[in-house]
Order: structure tokens, then C-alpha cells, then sequence
């Protein structure tokens, strides 16, 4: 129609030290079908030649601004990215990543026909120029349309910042900001933009494409640092306290069903662990999951069975599964019981040494 304008979408893309993959990632970004974008890089006092790869870009597309800092982390670099937006969405980008042609119409569009202030959609994980599903995720996003965050409280376990779009005046109004010198600094803002927007409109073909390095470079390739744990315990915090301060009858469905979701990563590197380390996880498992908490969560029964050993402090006996479970080529084996109950059995445990109930399947896993 004459006269009619298409809606300006801003993405915010962090920048530092990825001379390698920014082009792909820009790239990817210009090419996007919907064709008004505001592109606001953040070179977030890049060593390399990074910030020489944006400005090129930003004098060959006018779409392309650059903002240069010195170095705050991915937090700041994103905030400070919100400050020179002048689109009425928002998007953001890691730029070693890249972005489906689709994604920006797809998102937008689940916006304006669900009325929704924001919308997320599908991950592929590129594995070495091989695109892989989450089928977690997919489950989290099943369905038409736009889904209730208090009917459907898992979907806060969608914890990433860049396969979403926002609407501006939303994402202002509710003054949300990504926390600042801390490592996974998407879930806190991202729980509290899925309880402020109640309904998210949801797209169910990929609008992402995460590269998964392999050189150790990146934030989620670094958990066994005390760093990153203290890191990952403080994002957990905030997420409960934001989550309590909306909605507080979700607070245990969010600690059974979301919280759980990363610790299985975690308790595999058990083995490899200094004993600084291992304190900090037993007394984060002890503060989120006390009284066998993670028993009920919905992690996978070996993760659930190491988490009860990590409460009470059974760091042998946690590393001694943990061990056996790397040496297994399929599932654990199970015994079922006279009341038709099946367990895992787990030979480097004494006998006995275990409640029946840490080591039960649900209906569902028999």
C-alpha cells in the first residue's frame, strides 16, 4: 500500500576479538529479508582487527553505525548498543554467530498478529558448518500463535538473548537492562522480559544459527573455572528474585523445571574438579535444590542421582558415577522391582548406599 512503512529493526551486535567471524555474522544480518534494519555494532575494545571489519561494513551500508568502547564485557557492550537504537524493535546478535534470512520477518510477524510486546523462536546449533536441532527448545516452543508464560512456566528455560525480538517502547517501559560483569547475563533479563510481556508470540522455523567453537574461546566453554560457577549461581539468584517479585507462585516450578536445566554440564566435569570448585557446587546445590530438590527436578535420572550425591557432600562416590557413566556406550542399566518400579543400578555405588527414590525412573523414562 502507498504511504506505508515497514517497521525499523534494530540489532545490537557486541563485537570483541572475532576478526574471523564477524563478516559471516554481519553478512548474514544485511541479508535478512526484512530489509529495514538499524544495525548498531559495539566494539567492545577489540584487540584484533575487529573494529576495522565494522567500520568497512558501516561505509559500505548506511544500515551499519559502529560504537566504539573500551572493554566492559558482553553486558555492557549490549547496553550501551540500547543507547543508540532508533528502531521500534529490538534484536540482538553475537557476532560469531548468524541469523536465517527469515528470522527478522518471521519474529515480526508473530508480533503483530499475536499483539504480543515480544517473540522468540528456534535454534540450530552450527556444529562446524553442520546445522543441528534443539529439540529441547522446540518442545519449549511448541505450539501456535502465543504461549502464557504462567501456564507455561518452562518456557523460561529459553534463556537466550538473540533469538528474540522486542518491541522498543516494551522493552523501555519495563526498564530492562542486561546485567554487567557477570558471564551468562541472558537469563536474568530475559526472565524478566517473558514475565513483564505474559504472552510471547512464538515462530516455529530456526530465526538462529549458534556457532559452537571449539577452540575454548567462548563463555560456556570455560565451567570449570571458579569463575564462571560463581557466575552461574549469581544469574540463578537474579533470576529467582525476579521471578518471586512477579509471580511467586511459579518459584518452584521455575526451580524444578528451569534452574535444573544447565547443572548436568556441570556435574560431568566433577571428576576433573579442584576442591574449590567442588565446595562452591555443593553449596550451590545445597541454596537452589536443598532437602533433594534436584530428585525431583527435571534432570535425567544419572544427573538426578549425582545431584543427591553432590548435596551430601559424596564427592567419591559423585565422581565414581560420573566415571562410569562416561564408560557406557548406551543407557544405564535398570532393575525392576517386585511393585513394578524400575530403577538405574549403578555398580560403583555400595549397595544400599542410596534411597530407592533417588535411583526410581518416572512412568515416563521406563
Amino acid at each position: 500500500m502507498w504511504g506505508r512503512r515497514s517497521p525499523l529493526v534494530s540489532v545490537i551486535i557486541p563485537v570483541f576479538d572475532v576478526e574471523d567471524y564477524l563478516p559471516a555474522c554481519l553478512d548474514s544480518v544485511l541479508a535478512a529479508r526484512h530489509r529495514d534494519l538499524d544495525v548498531v555494532v559495539v566494539d567492545d575494545g577489540s584487540t584484533d582487527g575487529s573494529g576495522d571489519v565494522a567500520d568497512r561494513y558501516a561505509a559500505a551500508d548506511t544500515r551499519v553505525r559502529v560504537v566504539h568502547v573500551t572493554n566492559g564485557g558482553l553486558g555492557a557492550a549490549r547496553n550501551v548498543g540500547l543507547q543508540h537504537v532508533r528502531g521500534e524493535f529490538i534484536a540482538f546478535a553475537d557476532s560469531d554467530d548468524t541469523v536465517p534470512a527469515t528470522a527478522y520477518s518471521g519474529l515480526l510477524r508473530s508480533i503483530t498478529r499475536t499483539g504480543t510486546a515480544m517473540a522468540t523462536g528456534g535454534v540450530l546449533r552450527d556444529e562446524d558448518g553442520v546445522l543441528v536441532p534443539m529439540p529441547w527448545l522446540d518442545r519449549l516452543h511448541a505450539g501456535r500463535g502465543a504461549i502464557d508464560v504462567g501456564r507455561r512456566p518452562e518456557l523460561l528455560g529459553d534463556v537466550f538473548a538473540w533469538n528474540k525480538l522486542f518491541r522498543r517502547d516494551f522493552w523501555e517501559g519495563e526498564r530492562l537492562a542486561w546485567p554487567e560483569g557477570v558471564r551468562y547475563e541472558d537469563q536474568p533479563t530475559t526472565t524478566a522480559a517473558f514475565l513483564a510481556a505474559g504472552r510471547v508470540g512464538v515462530v516455529a522455523d530456526p530465526v538462529y544459527h549458534w556457532r559452537i567453537r571449539t577452540d575454548g574461546s567462548s563463555i560456556t566453554q570455560q565451567r570449570a573455572s571458579l569463575r564462571d560457577l560463581q557466575d552461574r549461581w549469581t544469574t540463578k539468584r537474579s533470576t529467582l528474585a525476579a521471578v518471586s517479585a512477579a509471580d511467586p507462585g511459579l518459584v518452584e516450578v521455575v526451580r524444578e523445571r528451569v534452574l535444573p536445566g544447565d547443572m548436568w554440564r556441570y556435574f560431568e566435569l566433577i571428576p576433573e574438579a579442584d576442591d574449590d570448585w567442588w565446595r562452591l557446587l555443593v553449596d550451590g546445590v545445597r541454596e537452589f535444590w536443598p532437602d533433594g530438590g534436584l530428585v525431583r527436578s527435571v534432570l535425567p535420572p544419572v544427573h538426578r542421582l549425582v545431584g543427591w550425591l553432590v548435596e551430601h557432600d559424596r564427592r567419591a562416590d559423585a565422581t565414581a558415577v560420573v566415571g562410569y557413566r562416561r564408560e557406557l556406550t548406551g543407557p544405564l542399566p535398570r532393575m525392576r522391582s517386585a511393585d513394578g518400579t524400575t530403577s538405574i543400578t549403578v555398580p560403583v555405588l555400595a549397595p544400599g548406599s542410596v534411597p530407592p527414590e533417588v535411583l526410581r525412573l518416572r512412568p515416563a523414562e521406563d
